[in-house]
């Protein structure tokens, strides 16, 4: 059973549902291209629920955070899901985690959800939108809405294709240029299928209140249209800024972009506004792969800027 921890934001409860904890990731394979003496002198500055002592391997995280308010029960991001197909990243590769039972025990069953918002549509942040059931891939959310971004959908579906329009779509980003694209299977399986259930909206991400204290902030980069998913009640926020970092070695060194990071140059700068918003605007900062908590506060230091797991 997990250890079910609650934070509140003016009249909400937040709850981490975990999926998985990943252990042992070499910081050479997160961090591609870094020299791993940099790697091994930042690393030093953080304990063991995030770095292995022994090895100096990098802790992270796949969950889901669950909001509560008065009105509403919410998902940020779904995590990875079981049985999907990802060969290209094994550690996601036909996963049988108890996940829903999980939620359960925070007191949510599928049905009771109200909204799913997703920062983006990779994998590990889409997954738990469907299960497999008789061979199908159905909503596992029947009464969601699903909010996500129009042009991440759009992109999505034009790699899909693969008729060579996603080119067009890059180029009205203006992202600068592409590493990779994201991983293939996910739109068919966990986004289509809520796509043709009618339980989809999808939305511009330029900070309009989406629904009742919750907007999409624009931090592309890390993908096309990715949004950092600001919660405000009673004048307190949270800021859910889903894969802007994947580990908090990135806080001190903006400048590394993850192995995930499709545009480089617009993560780095998604990265440094992200904490910046988050300083400035006190922002309790809910992560989606910090390991620990997975909570914490962003301050400046300096230059630079600080991070506290709470």
């Amino acid at each position: 059973m997990q250890d079910i921890t609650t934070y509140r934001i003016g009249d909400a409860t937040i709850t981490k549902i975990s999926e998985i904890a990943l252990d042992g990731i070499e910081g050479s394979f997160l961090f591609p291209g870094v020299d791993p003496d940099s790697i091994a002198r930042e690393r030093g500055a953080f304990g063991p629920g995030s770095v292995e002592p022994r090895t100096g391997s990098l802790r992270l995280s796949v969950h889901s955070w669950l909001v509560q308010t008065p009105e509403r029960v919410v998902l940020i991001d779904t995590a990875t899901g079981n049985d999907k197909e990802r060969p290209g990243a094994v550690v996601l590769h036909h996963l049988n985690e108890p996940f829903l039972e999980r939620l359960k025990a925070a007191g949510v069953s599928p049905e009771d959800v109200d909204l799913v918002l997703m920062t983006h549509l990779h994998a590990d942040h889409v997954g738990w939108n469907t299960r497999l059931v008789d061979g199908r891939w159905v909503p596992t959310f029947p009464n969601a809405r699903h909010v996500f971004s129009a042009r991440e959908r759009a992109y999505a579906t034009a790699l899909s294709a693969g008729d060579g329009s996603d080119a067009a779509i890059r180029d009205q980003a203006k992202l600068g240029p592409m590493e990779h694209p994201p991983l293939p299977g996910v739109y068919e399986d966990s986004v289509l299928p809520i796509v043709e259930a009618g339980l989809a909206r999808e939305i511009a991400i330029d900070g309009t209140e989406v629904v009742d204290g919750f907007r999409f902030l624009p931090s592309p980069g890390h993908s096309i249209d990715h949004a950092s998913i600001c919660f405000t009640s009673r004048g307190e926020r949270a800021l859910f800024w889903g894969d802007v970092m994947h580990h908090p070695l990135q806080v001190v060194r903006p400048d590394w972009n993850s192995v995930y990071c499709e545009f480089p140059e617009a993560a780095r700068r998604s990265r440094q506004w992200a904490m910046s918003h988050a300083a400035e605007t006190r922002s309790l900062v809910f992560t989606t792969h910090f390991a620990e908590s997975s909570v914490g506060r962003i301050s400046r230091n300096g230059d630079g800027f600080s991070w506290q797991f709470v």
